[in-house]
């Protein structure tokens, strides 16, 4: 996620991410939910984006995913016969209320390292997939060997099978302000990063068209409400580094992608993320991830109406601290809240809530709160 210098302040607490990911599990496995063959269309308007970052890179576990994983989830992919689509179309569709096939899924790579073109380019390129690079300008511009060069990614961009996005030109934590740094400042420079990216892209690769809505990734996934209003009011649609599947519904400030990498880099957990479903979320509170004195925070969802949400099975769970009590607000199961019996350390966290479809077999609904204590 950005130069090597910076990988280890980016790495991500393997113990705690495993613990978590073996709870989740348990309980999907206990609900008797694990991996059945996938079941018929439960429905339209969702799609699964998945976030890499390196390919084959295994100094890099945390950011970087191995090529036999790799290649085990095109597979997946392909005897499935998922429907492999560009993200812009992805967002475009669900902008205009057009229907999205059932299994649809977009691969995202961000940060432009050099193993994309080598690695996962040929590999997609061979089975005339599309893929979306959110690249941090101002690495490829310092010309660091780790990352592609222009002239790579205009190559790629040739094939007609690659588009370009903005990851911010600094790829620094964009959310935290300097000791002395007065508000308006830091949304300057919020601004300035933002445009810096932009116009580079556009320079060297001519991604600025009519044609396609403007994507922005954030770097560490990290945002706060004020980052993502400048982000709106400039025209962007935004994504972080939280799981889940989305749909027509989702809040365009902040849109899931599931994170892959080594540890979470097997077939099964490919294979379970990549039939999810969005859970039908109305309303979020608090939507401001930052925490301050509501450590740890309640969180309140509101949900909108769909049969196929399992909500008598679904589950909540804290990073670090395991399953969470759902305290339902309402009779009818619409609203719920959740919070952890712990304080959370600094860094990033995140609630993750499931819920089995009630009729599709081994397909859950997903969704999840990235939270950080600066």
């Amino acid at each position: 996620m950005g130069c090597t210098a910076c990988c280890q302040g980016r790495a991500v607490d393997r113990r705690g991410a495993g613990i978590r990911r073996r709870l989740l599990i348990a309980a999907i496995v206990a609900a008797g939910w694990l991996l059945p063959p996938l079941a018929a269309a439960a429905g339209t308007g969702h799609a699964v984006l998945f976030m890499y970052h390196r390919f084959g890179e295994d100094d890099y576990p945390s950011t970087s995913v191995r090529l036999e994983q790799f290649d085990a989830h095109l597979r997946h992919l392909e005897e499935r016969e998922y429907h492999v689509w560009p993200l812009e179309r992805i967002v475009t569709h669900m902008r205009e209320g057009k229907e999205i096939p059932d299994r649809t899924i977009a691969i995202t790579v961000d940060d432009a390292y050099l193993s994309v073109y080598t690695e996962a380019y040929p590999r997609m390129k061979a089975r005339g997939w599309p893929m979306i690079v959110f690249v941090a300008t101002d690495d490829v511009d310092a010309g660091r060997p780790a990352y592609m060069n222009w002239d790579q990614m205009r190559e790629m961009r040739d094939s007609g099978l690659v588009t370009f996005a903005n990851h911010s030109a600094s790829h620094d934590y964009l959310v935290r302000r300097d000791p002395d740094e007065p508000e308006e400042a830091w949304e300057t420079r919020m601004r300035d990063d933002i445009n810096r990216a932009q116009r580079r892209l556009q320079e060297e690769l001519g991604t600025e068209t009519n044609e396609h809505p403007r994507l922005y990734a954030y770097p560490f996934g990290e945002y706060n409400t004020r980052l993502a209003e400048i982000l709106t009011d400039k025209g962007y649609i935004a994504f972080g580094q939280h799981s889940g599947g989305i749909s027509g519904l989702d809040d365009p400030r902040s849109l899931p992608r599931f994170p892959v990498n080594e540890q979470f880099g097997g077939i099964n957990d490919f294979a379970l993320r990549a039939r999810s479903l969005a859970m039908p979320v109305a309303s979020v509170e608090p939507w401001e991830p930052i925490l301050d004195d509501n450590n740890p925070p309640r969180m309140e969802i509101t949900l909108r109406e769909d049969p196929g949400v399992g909500t008598g099975r679904l589950a909540c769970f804290a990073s670090g601290q395991g399953a969470m009590e759902v305290e339902w607000l309402d009779a009818e199961r619409t609203r719920f809240a959740v919070q952890a019996e712990r304080a959370f350390g600094k860094g990033r966290t995140r609630y993750n809530c499931t819920a089995p479809h009630r009729r599709e077999g081994g397909r859950f609904y997903w969704f999840s709160k990235q939270w950080l204590n600066d």
